[in-house]
């Protein structure tokens, strides 16, 4: 009965973990950025967008989509990035504990 309380205990301790987590992905900021810097996207660490930032020399009229296309680029990279980190913190959190394929924590 004892090892069931001190897991019990454990699972608590790590679902609070998790939720403090959540809140700092949630304040974390990840900068992505494409063609060569000329477009920047500041998303939070969970892929919130929350800025944009583009190179005045890139917007032509004639040639919208180049600038469509790099906008796509950057919000991917940034979204990559924010991936990363929130694996990353993820991984120190349950110890590289490995979950099924399909699984992510939170549940």
């Amino acid at each position: 009965m004892r090892g069931i309380n001190q897991m019990l205990q454990q699972a608590q301790k790590l679902q609070k973990q998790m939720d403090d987590m959540q809140k700092q992905l949630e304040s974390t900021e990840v900068e992505g950025g494409s063609g060569g810097g000329m477009v920047k996207v500041v998303v939070t660490g969970k892929g919130d967008l929350k800025k944009i930032k583009i190179d005045p020399s890139l917007v032509d009229p004639n040639d919208i989509e180049i600038l469509e296309d790099l906008i796509i680029a950057a919000m991917h990279d940034a979204k990559t990035r924010a991936d990363a980190q929130s694996t990353s913190e993820m991984s120190k959190l349950t110890g590289g504990l490995s979950l099924p394929g399909g699984m992510k924590l939170p549940f």
